[in-house]
């Protein structure tokens, strides 16, 4: 199947569509493992490494995060690795120009992560085609509800792309089912309120609102902010379809190094 490394350019364009390849991927693993980084943090030299380890452990699906100067969803690891990778000198044009050479390089899905100002002052129906001709599946913009987000969805339409949308503990069943409409891929929820990299209590009232986004979507539900261990994988097991795992793998690589990374995602398994 397409697991683990690097496929030729020719096989590239096989990969299949983003929600195929997930049910695809759950009829051999009982949860999916989704990671986080941040474009241009360390370097992009760095970075490249770091995905390539990733994949080598098994990670499934990535989110590229573009480095921006107020990530109001991300705690205080991301926002230092979003403000080094700004002041390295790393731009929108040499952010996709790396995603395109790491969609070219792994045969998983790759996913943008974005804020909205982010595209809106590209053009927002000329960074919805860049981000399609990189080969990119799919783009997750936290503060960007449908309600202001027409022409990004227009744009993700024609494109053939997916928007991730979001669901928190704090959604309405009535919000979730409205949120659903425009969803595609997957949905990403919240594990619980704030910011990502804080504790994060898994509980039979996280169980509760995972069963209630479930009857609220038919599409994959990924879990995130604040899973950090094995036990986390296995608790989500039955309940969710992807973990995703961003602040703690930075924390892993800033304290023990790039490969290290690849042995702490070894573990989740």
């Amino acid at each position: 199947m397409m697991h683990n490394g690097k496929i030729s350019s020719d096989k590239r364009h096989e990969i299949m569509a983003l929600e195929s390849y997930i049910r695809a991927v759950l009829k051999e693993k009982d949860i999916l493992l989704m990671t986080h980084l941040i474009i241009g943090y360390p370097s992009f030299e760095e970075c490249f490494r770091l995905i390539d380890v990733m994949v080598g452990a098994g990670v499934d699906l990535m989110e590229l995060q573009i480095p921006f100067s107020e990530p109001i969803a991300d705690g205080p690891v991301i926002l230092r690795a979003n403000h080094m990778a700004l002041e390295n000198g790393v731009t929108v044009q040499g952010c996709l120009d790396f995603a395109r050479s790491v969609i070219r390089a792994f045969d998983i899905p790759f996913l943008l992560m974005t804020y909205y100002n982010i595209p809106f002052t590209y053009n927002t129906s000329a960074f919805v085609s860049a981000m399609a001709k990189t080969g990119l599946k799919g783009a997750i913009i936290p503060d960007l509800p449908p309600e202001e987000g027409h022409d990004y969805l227009e744009a993700m339409q024609k494109e053939g792309l997916d928007p991730i949308v979001i669901f928190s503990p704090t959604t309405s069943y009535e919000r979730m089912k409205y949120l659903d409409s425009f969803a595609r891929g997957f949905i990403y929820c919240v594990a619980r309120r704030g910011v990502t990299g804080g504790d994060t209590i898994l509980s039979e009232k996280l169980i509760f609102y995972l069963g209630l986004c479930r009857k609220a979507s038919n599409l994959p539900l990924a879990l995130g902010f604040g899973l950090k261990e094995k036990a986390d994988m296995v608790f989500l097991k039955g309940k969710a379809d992807i973990a995703v795992m961003g602040t703690q793998t930075i924390r892993t690589m800033e304290k023990e190094g790039i490969a290290a990374v690849g042995e702490f995602i070894r573990r989740l398994r």
